[in-house]
């Protein structure tokens, strides 16, 4: 009995030690396990952490392109706008060139018919009698026509002011309105008036290169005037 008891105590013993035994080996296969798992976790976070990295990269570099995009299509937008603009400019030079070409054939036309009537003018002219003719050529160009002097008036009775200018031109050569104004101590307007009269009657010449007109004695009434003074 004694020996069965000794023998159970010595299985006894003998189990209770393997199993601590084995207890011990898995506590330390669970360890390495654990210090394998602690790794791998470790470097799958590692691993994670630099996708983060990179996917909050590439999500900057497709914000950073989204905004780019966006500038880019606003200038796509503002040229499409000066395209148009461009485009509606064109337009109207387009017209613009169709009625100057308009006006210019219609003005050559119009050259063309006083070319026409210049020359039907000149082929009377050159048939009609040395007699008949009523105006003398004109000087030089830019001259007016002369308008011929009424001879029944040539010596009819001027005004003091009238025979003034005629005097003044006459000494003093050509001159302008505004000049003859200045000497005469009369109103702009006054002045024109007395000048175109003198004119439509005869007794000056006026030159139209040049604005102001330019008044002249006419040759043949200065020489009543310079007859009359003598």
């Amino acid at each position: 009995m004694i020996f069965l008891l000794s023998v159970l105590s010595a299985l006894t013993v003998f189990a209770s030690v393997e199993y601590y035994r084995q207890l011990m080996k898995v506590r330390r296969e669970y360890k390495k396990a654990k210090e394998v798992i602690d790794d791998i976790i470790l470097s799958f976070n590692s691993q994670l952490n630099r996708q983060t990295e990179e996917l909050e990269r590439l999500a900057y570099k497709i914000e950073a392109f989204s905004s780019k995009s966006e500038k880019a299509l606003s200038g796509v937008e503002e040229n499409k706008g000066l395209l148009k603009s461009l485009e509606l400019k064109l337009t109207s030079l387009l017209e613009d060139k169709k009625k100057l070409q308009e006006k210019t054939n219609e003005i050559k036309k119009r050259l063309h018919d006083v070319s026409v009537l210049q020359e039907t003018l000149t082929k009377k002219i050159s048939s009609m009698p040395e007699h008949a003719w009523k105006i003398p050529v004109i000087s030089e160009e830019g001259t007016e026509t002369v308008i011929p002097i009424k001879r029944e008036k040539a010596l009819s009775p001027l005004t003091e002011t009238e025979l003034t200018v005629l005097e003044i031109l006459t000494t003093e050569g050509p001159k302008t309105a505004p000049e003859i104004k200045e000497r005469i101590k009369l109103s702009r307007e006054h002045t024109a008036r007395l000048m175109k009269k003198l004119y439509e009657e005869g007794y000056l010449e006026r030159d139209t290169n040049k604005i102001p007109f330019k008044y002249r004695v006419k040759k043949e009434m200065e020489d009543l005037l310079k007859r009359k003074s003598s």
